[in-house]
């Protein structure tokens, strides 16, 4: 099998997971609301009068997004108009090339790494594509040509970037750390041992980076509580000019950038793929013990306790969105730029001076 064949198949099956995933992330919302107001949620969908608890509920959603009337404003300026969601949905759909899934699959005496392609730079290449997403953000605001939609672009772009700013800073202890840009490195490092039983992973390592990274992750989701690029009762958000298809595009992205920052925070600071003891040839305890398992079930176990932690941190973002309400534009802007980026320079010092005393 060549080497493209191999590649291709990764980008399609990396496809695939990411968009069912954030597909179904729009069940689990309508769900967990639902559980937390104590009511059903969506259950209406079904196949032959078989409703399966909602489950086919997202692809109903996805039909009538696509069926829908796609209206465009004679006012707006079409082309931008048009190209904006798009901007937003590929900027973040193609940063999950860059996410680890697995450590290596043998098969047939080749070794097959379960990521789509291992940048050398893989960390920048992923705050980069999710950087880039502003733009649609941007023109979806300003093509529409709507004094409120423009508003709500603008309040959109300087909340994302105030945040990317302690995003990036709360990064650089980490990388300090584990000294590489590489994601699949910076996983591999999480596998090593403190004491001889403790995994250092990165919620041990950079606690305050974790936070940092959380809640300025949180902001980039545009979400529930940080949600003021879409306010519908204080403002009007920047796509309120879109309907059909282009909407649920950008409804679509919120997702996506939700599953994301779920990976991210799974690769960076919960080891990954990686599980406690679980070394190549199977479970090595620290009390002596051992487990030796077949390399299949070995790399079934990291690719699902990849995929349990970052389901964890779907739900946990959420219910975060259900839960607190929405801040005020002025809080906002003073979380990021008055507690988080100093706070951010706080980490980056103690980090670096902690390093220089143990080495």
């Amino acid at each position: 099998m060549s080497e493209w064949i191999i590649i291709l198949i990764k980008i399609i099956c990396a496809l695939v997971w990411f968009l069912v995933i954030a597909l179904y992330l729009t069940w689990v919302e309508r769900k967990e609301s639902a559980v937390i107001q104590d009511r059903i949620g969506a259950n209406r969908a079904n196949i032959w009068k078989f409703r399966a608890i909602g489950l086919f509920q997202p692809f109903a959603d996805a039909i009538k997004m696509i069926f829908k009337e796609d209206f465009t404003p004679k006012f707006s300026r079409k082309f931008l108009h048009n190209l904006a969601p798009f901007i937003s949905f590929f900027f973040v759909a193609v940063t999950i090339s860059a996410i680890p899934f697995g450590d290596v699959l043998r098969i047939g005496g080749r070794e097959i790494k379960l990521q789509v392609v291992d940048f050398n730079v893989s960390l920048l290449f992923v705050m980069a594509m999710l950087s880039l997403g502003i733009f649609g953000i941007i023109l979806a605001g300003w093509s529409s040509n709507n004094r409120y939609t423009l508003l709500g672009g603008m309040r959109g772009a300087a909340q994302l970037i105030s945040y990317e700013v302690a995003l990036g800073l709360s990064l650089i202890g980490l990388i300090l750390v584990y000294p590489s840009l590489k994601l699949s490195a910076i996983v591999h490092y999480q596998g090593e041992m403190l004491w001889g039983w403790l995994p250092k992973w990165g919620v041990f390592l950079q606690p305050l980076g974790l936070l940092i990274f959380f809640f300025a992750a949180l902001a980039e989701t545009k979400r529930v509580p940080f949600d003021l690029p879409e306010g519908e009762n204080e403002i009007v958000g920047f796509f309120t000019e879109y309907s059909g298809l282009k909407w649920g595009l950008f409804m679509f992205t919120d997702f996506m950038e939700v599953l994301i920052v779920a990976c991210l925070l799974t690769t960076l600071f919960f080891g990954g793929w990686q599980v406690p003891w679980l070394y190549a040839d199977g479970f090595h305890f620290p009390w002596g013990g051992e487990w030796l398992l077949p390399h299949g079930i070995v790399v079934a176990f990291q690719v699902l306790a990849f995929n349990l932690k970052v389901f964890f941190f779907c739900w946990l973002q959420i219910l975060i969105r259900w839960t607190y309400p929405r801040f005020r534009y002025d809080q906002v802007m003073d979380l990021g730029w008055k507690l988080l980026v100093p706070l951010s320079l706080v980490n980056i010092a103690g980090t670096a001076i902690l390093l220089s005393l143990i080495g």
